[in-house]
């Protein structure tokens, strides 16, 4: 009666559940609608799922408002992604702290690439604007996705850059997607979905509130592959979103600024505490990143990867995003079965792309 996109939105809204009890259901039942067909008394037998929790994933308690919330989605033009889609931010499905749902509004897709995660104050200089842009234009020929949070200062000012140079730029909500916050942003939210989007683990009706911000945060820096800290206050959002990024082994780089300027106590703080590199210009970051010396055989590399199944391109992003990894953790992200993935392995060995290290350790080449 029901489809596996149904049940997928079912159990991440059943009270009680959640992105980590969400992961570890489908892990152990193969699919959500497994979770929802499984005994009460098999359920409470699975780590984290006591007695009133499988009751209540029982009692289907959450079926109304998913037959609710899908037909909402569906007439606002809106999609949500599971963490098994094919078409989940791989650099997210990789974290231990992955959202197991993400909501989505664009016609571009969170696996560019390239992506440059953008931050900093609200209450940016007119040099720090300034700045922005000119980063965002000197980062245009490199072609990366532009990643922030919507926000007024300096993420508006990278959307709209991003926007000027025909660049893709996603931008990630603390709240339901049919809320533009704030509403000044609506003109640019509208236009960054032609070539990216919106995104945000809150569903539908959720309104933008303080609690929901920090978490926010470690999604642009879990889909940016390096984290560029513009100007910021020494406890702004920005230094959140730095810190997640060094959790998470992104790349993190800030703009130092005046000493006596409020809103460059966060930068030089993260530079002189070794939490970011400091930022002298777009070639000296590029380099860093090796972007330079990709950019001449861009498209024959992108060509290359392209020649991978989904399932292997799957595991060299686990793989890039968080480093080497032993067999069981890249089973439990991937959600592939432990005898496909052994050989997905071993044919990725055998094309040079991987390494085999001791303990069933894996790593890119």
């Amino acid at each position: 009666m029901y489809s596996e996109r149904f049940y997928q939105l079912a159990l991440w809204l059943t009270p009680g559940v959640g992105d980590m009890l969400t992961r570890l259901l489908v892990s152990n039942c193969g699919s959500a609608e497994a979770v929802f067909k499984l005994p009460p008394g098999k359920l409470q037998k699975i780590r984290g799922i006591g007695d009133l929790l499988s009751r209540t994933i029982a009692a289907k308690t959450s079926f109304v408002q998913t037959e609710q919330m899908l037909q909402r989605l569906d007439q606002g033009g809106y999609t949500f992604l599971f963490f098994t889609d094919k078409n989940y931010p791989p650099r997210l499905k990789s974290l231990y702290d992955a959202p197991a749902v993400l909501f989505f509004k664009g016609q571009g897709t969170m696996n560019h690439p390239r992506t440059v995660g953008i931050v900093g104050t609200r209450k940016a200089t007119d040099y720090g604007r300034r700045l922005t842009e000119e980063i965002v234009e000197q980062l245009a020929p490199y072609q990366p996705a532009i990643i922030s949070g919507l926000a007024y200062g300096i993420d508006i000012t990278a959307h709209k850059a991003a926007l000027k140079y025909d660049l893709p730029t996603f931008g990630v909500m603390a709240n339901g997607l049919d809320t533009i916050y704030p509403a000044e942003h609506q003109k640019t939210a509208f236009q960054m979905q032609e070539l990216g989007g919106i995104v945000s683990e809150q569903p539908l009706g959720i309104k933008p509130d303080r609690r929901f911000f920090l978490n926010r945060n470690r999604i642009i820096a879990g889909l940016s592959d390096v984290v560029l800290v513009i100007e910021s206050a020494k406890k702004g959002g920005a230094m959140g979103t730095a810190e997640y990024a060094n959790n998470y082994n992104r790349d993190v780089f800030a703009i130092p600024g005046n000493l006596k300027s409020p809103g460059s106590e966060g930068c030089n703080f993260l530079i002189y505490h070794n939490k970011a590199q400091l930022f002298l210009d777009v070639p000296s970051m590029v380099d860093s990143l090796n972007w330079g010396e990709q950019s001449a055989n861009a498209k024959d590399h992108l060509q290359d990867l392209s020649m991978l199944s989904q399932e292997e391109s799957q595991i060299m992003s686990l793989l890039r995003d968080a480093g080497s990894q032993h067999i069981d953790d890249l089973a439990w992200r991937s959600q592939i079965p432990m005898a496909k993935l052994a050989s997905l392995l071993l044919n990725l060995e055998f094309q040079g792309l991987i390494r085999s290290l001791p303990g069933k350790v894996y790593g890119l080449s």
